[in-house]
């Protein structure tokens, strides 16, 4: 099997080889299904369910493999309180239910608040789902899909998708966020030894 086939393709290439493994997997699927009739603002579901499920395909292991939980990004600078942001979390669990691997919702017009304390640095107030990409700590990571209403995949992926479909694991040095992108990197190598993971 050959599992870089993909890498160095043209984006478009790999809009279409994403779209192909994503509707073949049952898990994400239903989580993209689910994601686009819970409507949410802005809503995208990103990282790791979706390269992730790239790796799993491209190297024959099982739907779900290594995958903790599915993140869905919302925006919604309406109402910056924990208590609305608990509202849609709740329903989101309810919406949800079922689904083999948990489903973390969060606002991201509201991350700047919480953000400082729990990581000792602060982040820009983000205006929308994507925005927030472009600060993750590795560039691979940088990936967010949803389904539009017609069933097509829109896909934001501000660093392209190589580095993912070429198995690499590269750093994002907008923010010093080392530790992350080795932590990250060291758990991936472990789970899919064909990655490779670039030094910061």
């Amino acid at each position: 099997m050959n599992h870089l086939r993909h890498s160095g393709l043209p984006f478009a290439e790999q809009v279409a080889a994403l779209d192909l493994i994503l509707r073949a997997d049952p898990i994400v699927w239903e989580a993209l299904e689910r994601a686009r009739d819970l409507d949410l603002p802005d809503g995208m579901i990103v990282s790791g369910a979706i390269y992730n499920t790239v790796w799993n395909s491209l190297t024959g292991r099982p739907a779900g493999y290594g995958i903790k939980d599915i993140d869905l990004f919302y925006c919604d600078g309406s109402d910056l309180s924990y208590d609305a942001e608990d509202v849609i979390i709740r329903r989101a669990t309810r919406h949800f239910a079922g689904l083999p691997l948990p489903v973390e919702v969060r606002n991201q017009a509201r991350v700047h608040l919480w953000y400082p304390d729990r990581f000792g640095r602060t982040c820009p107030a983000y205006r929308s789902s994507a925005e927030p990409l472009d600060h993750f700590a590795s560039r691979t990571h940088s990936v967010g899909v949803r389904l539009t209403s017609t069933a097509t995949l829109a896909v934001t992926a501000p660093f392209g998708l190589d580095d993912i479909f070429s198995f690499r694991i590269v750093p994002n040095r907008v923010t010093d966020n080392r530790e992350t992108h080795e932590a990250k990197g060291r758990r991936a190598v472990a789970l899919w030894p064909e990655l490779s993971v670039m030094p910061w």
